[in-house]
Protein backbone atom coordinates (compact mmCIF):
# COMPACT_ATOMS: atom_id res chain seq x y z
CA UNK A 1 0.00 0.00 0.00
CA UNK A 2 1.69 3.51 -1.12
CA UNK A 3 1.27 6.80 1.17
CA UNK A 4 -0.97 9.04 -0.08
CA UNK A 5 0.76 12.40 -1.24
CA UNK A 6 0.25 14.81 1.09
CA UNK A 7 -0.02 18.22 0.15
CA UNK A 8 1.49 21.19 2.15
CA UNK A 9 -1.08 22.88 3.66
CA UNK A 10 -1.06 26.72 2.52
CA UNK A 11 -0.05 28.70 6.00
CA UNK A 12 -2.10 32.27 6.80
CA UNK A 13 -0.18 34.61 8.86
CA UNK A 14 -1.20 37.86 9.74
CA UNK A 15 -0.49 41.54 7.69
CA UNK A 16 1.38 44.01 9.11
CA UNK A 17 0.85 47.75 8.40
CA UNK A 18 4.50 47.62 6.71
CA UNK A 19 2.71 45.26 4.39
CA UNK A 20 -0.26 47.09 3.83
CA UNK A 21 1.33 50.59 3.46
CA UNK A 22 4.00 48.63 0.60
CA UNK A 23 2.55 45.55 -0.78
CA UNK A 24 -0.98 46.70 -1.04
CA UNK A 25 -2.36 49.51 -3.40
CA UNK A 26 -5.30 50.50 -1.42
CA UNK A 27 -7.56 52.96 -3.11
CA UNK A 28 -8.12 56.23 -2.09
CA UNK A 29 -11.49 55.56 -0.11
CA UNK A 30 -9.79 52.97 2.25
CA UNK A 31 -6.70 55.89 1.98
CA UNK A 32 -9.08 57.91 3.94
CA UNK A 33 -10.69 55.60 5.80
CA UNK A 34 -7.47 54.78 7.30
CA UNK A 35 -6.44 58.83 7.74
CA UNK A 36 -9.98 58.91 9.27
CA UNK A 37 -9.41 56.76 12.15
CA UNK A 38 -5.88 57.84 12.73
CA UNK A 39 -7.22 61.22 12.82
CA UNK A 40 -9.79 60.27 15.29
CA UNK A 41 -6.80 58.17 17.51
CA UNK A 42 -5.01 61.91 17.54
CA UNK A 43 -7.58 63.90 18.57
CA UNK A 44 -8.49 60.85 21.35
CA UNK A 45 -4.99 60.85 22.73
CA UNK A 46 -4.60 64.21 22.92
CA UNK A 47 -7.93 65.71 24.39
CA UNK A 48 -7.02 64.90 28.10
CA UNK A 49 -4.03 67.72 26.93
CA UNK A 50 -5.90 70.06 25.00
CA UNK A 51 -9.11 70.41 27.85
CA UNK A 52 -6.15 71.55 30.17
CA UNK A 53 -4.69 73.54 28.18
CA UNK A 54 -8.13 75.31 27.46
CA UNK A 55 -8.85 75.15 31.25
CA UNK A 56 -5.60 76.71 32.05
CA UNK A 57 -6.14 79.82 29.42
CA UNK A 58 -9.61 80.26 31.03
CA UNK A 59 -8.36 80.25 34.97
CA UNK A 60 -7.06 83.95 34.79
CA UNK A 61 -5.22 86.77 32.79
CA UNK A 62 -1.74 85.58 34.17
CA UNK A 63 -2.49 82.10 33.11
CA UNK A 64 -4.08 83.28 29.77
CA UNK A 65 -0.67 85.24 29.06
CA UNK A 66 1.15 81.88 29.95
CA UNK A 67 -0.61 80.04 27.19
CA UNK A 68 -0.11 82.15 24.64
CA UNK A 69 3.68 82.22 25.27
CA UNK A 70 3.46 78.53 25.27
CA UNK A 71 1.99 79.00 22.11
CA UNK A 72 4.71 80.83 20.98
CA UNK A 73 6.99 78.00 20.66
CA UNK A 74 7.69 76.69 16.48
CA UNK A 75 7.03 73.39 18.23
CA UNK A 76 4.14 73.69 19.96
CA UNK A 77 2.57 75.34 17.06
CA UNK A 78 3.79 72.02 14.71
CA UNK A 79 1.82 70.13 17.57
CA UNK A 80 -1.01 72.44 16.95
CA UNK A 81 -0.91 72.19 13.66
CA UNK A 82 -1.22 68.10 13.47
CA UNK A 83 -3.84 68.40 16.23
CA UNK A 84 -5.66 70.87 13.92
CA UNK A 85 -5.39 68.70 10.63
CA UNK A 86 -6.55 65.84 12.81
CA UNK A 87 -9.71 67.82 13.57
CA UNK A 88 -10.46 69.08 10.46
CA UNK A 89 -9.65 65.45 8.10
CA UNK A 90 -12.15 63.68 11.14
CA UNK A 91 -15.05 66.06 10.63
CA UNK A 92 -14.81 66.11 6.86
CA UNK A 93 -15.02 62.51 6.79
CA UNK A 94 -17.24 61.96 9.26
CA UNK A 95 -19.42 64.40 7.30
CA UNK A 96 -18.35 62.02 4.04
CA UNK A 97 -19.76 59.08 6.39
CA UNK A 98 -23.51 60.87 7.14
CA UNK A 99 -23.72 61.32 3.45
CA UNK A 100 -23.03 58.04 2.80
CA UNK A 101 -25.29 56.45 5.54
CA UNK A 102 -28.32 58.79 4.20
CA UNK A 103 -28.21 58.35 0.88
CA UNK A 104 -27.15 54.81 -0.53
CA UNK A 105 -26.83 56.19 -4.08
CA UNK A 106 -23.61 57.47 -2.98
CA UNK A 107 -22.20 54.42 -1.99
CA UNK A 108 -20.59 53.46 -5.22
CA UNK A 109 -17.23 53.01 -6.35
CA UNK A 110 -16.96 56.02 -8.24
CA UNK A 111 -18.85 57.98 -5.50
CA UNK A 112 -16.90 57.25 -2.91
CA UNK A 113 -13.25 58.17 -5.00
CA UNK A 114 -14.83 61.77 -5.58
CA UNK A 115 -15.85 61.89 -2.08
CA UNK A 116 -12.27 61.26 -1.19
CA UNK A 117 -11.22 63.98 -3.06
CA UNK A 118 -13.27 65.97 -1.89
CA UNK A 119 -12.69 64.84 1.94
CA UNK A 120 -8.32 65.28 1.11
CA UNK A 121 -9.08 68.55 -0.80
CA UNK A 122 -11.46 70.63 1.83
CA UNK A 123 -9.39 69.28 5.47
CA UNK A 124 -6.30 70.60 3.00
CA UNK A 125 -7.62 73.55 2.15
CA UNK A 126 -8.81 74.27 5.89
CA UNK A 127 -5.33 73.48 7.44
CA UNK A 128 -3.52 75.56 4.67
CA UNK A 129 -5.67 78.73 6.14
CA UNK A 130 -5.14 77.60 9.76
CA UNK A 131 -1.72 77.28 9.02
CA UNK A 132 -1.62 80.85 7.51
CA UNK A 133 -3.21 82.28 10.49
CA UNK A 134 -1.29 80.25 13.40
CA UNK A 135 1.67 81.29 11.90
CA UNK A 136 0.69 85.00 11.28
CA UNK A 137 0.42 85.55 7.77
CA UNK A 138 -3.07 87.24 8.50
Amino acid sequence: MTEAVKKPRPEYRNIGIGQILTAYRLPLAGRVSILHRVSGALLFLFLPFLLYLFDQSLTSEISFEFFKAFLANIVVKLITLVLAWAFLFHFCAGIRHLVMDTNHNAVSKESGKRTSVVVLVVSSILTLAFALKLFGAF
